[in-house]
């Protein structure tokens, strides 16, 4: 569930009154609210209870330091994917024996750093990334700890192919045909120490059933392994359980016709590898974030022209790019409810210069003013982490809320700021 909801017709995160904190801070802002972000974590805990595990954030959704820490008060690891986040979940307080790193391209010195850390596995993507972590390792003198993400060549029916990684012709993981012959290599390997098995099949995945054909497969393949000799101690699931986008009326921990729940994965888990003596590994993302924040903007213009209606708002693409980049769908309320208002087709679009500048099309939205404020919900991951500053617009801050108290967690940035970013080479004259 989230805690956004109305109170006096005025929008609240938690029991924080937004229209108050838009005055305050100033828009357009991100505010994530710190109960959601618990709740949905131990949601999945929960799911995984009756089995050895460990949940790792995959923090590339929402990066902020104030919400990494606040996940790793409550005994959450981390999924990195560079050494900079590497970094944010160490200086946050992440045990770096709760972090696995993947990606499919670690640099030689973002391997070193995390060996240096001692995290508790690579998940490995390639045969000559196998050999450039055991070089790295052999460098220094140390064993590295690693599992094969291996892919199972499954659809996991996301609703853009941009964020479907299962595939065969994705660019992640090893193709399961080939990867028992590279476990083998890698157990010849000197400065190699094979600890489990990794897969993530994609996000934002609204069905049990590619998980299910997922599951089967690593099941097999992870019995295979065995009968070869490999001593597997941890098993990586990855993430990708879909959160409810249009159906923010629905309890997080309730099911719902189209968005299977932790406890509903959690059982899945159970069924495939629950007799397995293995430690799993989760690494949710978007399940954990994406509702615990909404994007707040204002509105500036109501143009209406003979063929559509426009509300002009200060948030852009630059803000929130998941809209343009992948049509993703965002419901946007208004901060300040009126429920006898009209409702009128509209788009809601920003002051970018792109005709691909928009947060939703063809909407019914209430009838709204110059100076109303707008709430972008399920706006917590991918938002603020994906954010730009395209057209010199600097980066809008985030606020996290706890009850009736708030803290800016990332301030506004200032236009000279983001300017003083440039530097002049020495033949342009500055006299």
């Amino acid at each position: 569930m989230h805690h956004f909801s109305y109170h006096h017709n005025v929008l609240c995160a938690e029991q924080t009154n937004l229209a108050q904190l838009a005055a305050d801070v100033g828009t357009p802002f991100y505010a994530y609210s710190t109960a959601t972000l618990v709740r949905h974590y131990q949601v999945i805990d929960q799911s995984l209870a009756a089995l050895p595990h460990v949940v790792c954030y995959s923090m590339k959704a929402n990066s902020n330091q104030a919400v990494l820490a606040t996940l790793a008060q409550w005994g959450s690891g981390a999924d990195v994917v560079s050494g900079g986040e590497l970094a944010r979940a160490l200086r946050a307080g992440v045990p770096a024996h709760k972090i696995v790193f993947s990606g499919v391209g670690k640099t030689p010195y973002e391997i070193a750093q995390a060996l240096k850390a001692g995290i508790l596995q690579f998940n490995v993507e390639s045969e000559p990334e196998l050999h450039a972590i055991n070089t790295v390792a052999e460098s220094m003198g140390v064993s590295a700890p690693i599992a094969l993400r291996v892919n199972p060549d499954v659809d996991s029916e996301s609703f853009s192919e941009k964020i479907n990684t299962g595939k065969a012709d994705t660019k992640f993981g090893i193709p399961l045909t080939d990867a028992k012959k590279i476990y083998a290599h890698a157990a010849s390997m000197k400065n190699i120490k094979i600890v489990g098995v990794d897969m993530h099949i994609g996000s934002q995945i609204l069905s049990l059933d590619p998980f299910r054909a997922a599951y089967q497969r690593l099941r097999d393949f992870v019995l295979a392994l065995r009968a070869d000799g490999h001593q597997l101690t941890y098993i990586d699931l990855g993430g990708g359980l879909g959160v409810p986008y249009e159906e923010l009326h629905a309890p997080y921990e309730n099911a719902t016709a189209n968005t299977p729940q932790p406890a509903d994965l959690g059982k899945l888990v159970h069924e495939y590898f629950g007799d397995l003596g293995c430690t799993m590994i989760v690494e949710p993302g978007r399940a954990i974030v994406a509702n615990a924040g909404v994007l707040v903007t204002q509105v500036m213009y109501i143009k209406k022209t003979a063929h559509k209606n426009f509300i002009i708002v200060d948030a852009a693409m630059n803000d929130l790019i998941r809209p343009t980049l992948y049509e993703a769908y965002h419901e946007i309320w208004p901060v300040m409810k009126n429920d006898a208002a009209q409702k009128n087709l509209a788009d809601v679009v920003g002051p970018v210069c792109e005709t691909g500048d928009f947060l939703a099309q063809d909407r019914m939205m209430p009838d709204v003013q110059a100076g109303d404020f707008l709430a972008v919900m399920s706006a917590g991951a991918y938002g603020a982490v994906m954010a730009g500053t395209y057209n010199t617009r600097p980066l809008v801050p985030e606020v996290m809320v706890k009850g009736g108290d708030w803290a800016i967690i990332r301030p506004r940035q200032t236009v000279d700021a983001l300017i003083g970013l440039d530097r002049m080479p020495g033949w342009l004259d500055q006299g």
